[in-house]
């Protein structure tokens, strides 16, 4: 895959060139609240982009990085299925954008990589991620309760959200 084509957004597999942008992207308090990451964000996010489960994309509006969105896959036939997750830099939030980097990966994981459910699981309280996600045809599943350790030591929930092959919004 060279690179794939949204409304406003081009997603590219990601690169060592993009982890400067990338980890300036995570270092905002808005991202960093909900992706976290230790002193040296750059190599938590050169370690994201060696993990060879996961697929990393550079998220670019008008030739600017603004974020990433990344996918991974179970393989396992009776289960297969891929889930997505996504940070963008918060001067873009409210744009659309992220709506649509979903929805430009949700197509490809559909009609390229052949799969027929999609998910992704953002914390329950994160009413704009939610709302992104059902833009792009995700429904609510179902509340994971005290999914995710927060930066503090407590417990949070988590919504799992999903999207069929026969419901992606075109």
């Amino acid at each position: 895959m060279n690179e794939l084509r949204g409304a406003g957004v081009v997603l590219r597999p990601s690169g060592p060139e993009d982890v400067t942008a990338l980890a300036a992207i995570r270092s905002t308090p808005e991202v960093r609240t909900r992706w976290r990451g230790g002193d040296d964000m750059a190599a938590e996010v050169a370690s994201d982009l060696a993990d060879p489960a996961t697929h990393c994309l550079t998220v670019l509006h008008h030739d600017r990085i603004v974020g990433m969105i990344q996918w991974y896959a179970e393989e396992e036939p009776d289960y297969r299925h891929a889930g997505i997750d996504l940070f963008l830099d918060p001067s873009v939030h409210g744009k659309g954008l992220g709506t649509d980097a979903v929805r430009t990966l949700a197509r490809h994981l559909v009609d390229d990589v052949g799969h027929h459910r999609l998910v992704i699981d953002p914390a329950a309280d994160n009413v704009a991620a939610i709302r992104c996600y059902e833009k792009a045809g995700f429904r609510p599943v179902g509340v994971m309760r005290q999914y995710e350790r927060d930066a503090d030591g407590s417990w949070h929930d988590g919504l799992l959200m999903d999207l069929l092959a026969s419901e992606l919004l075109r």
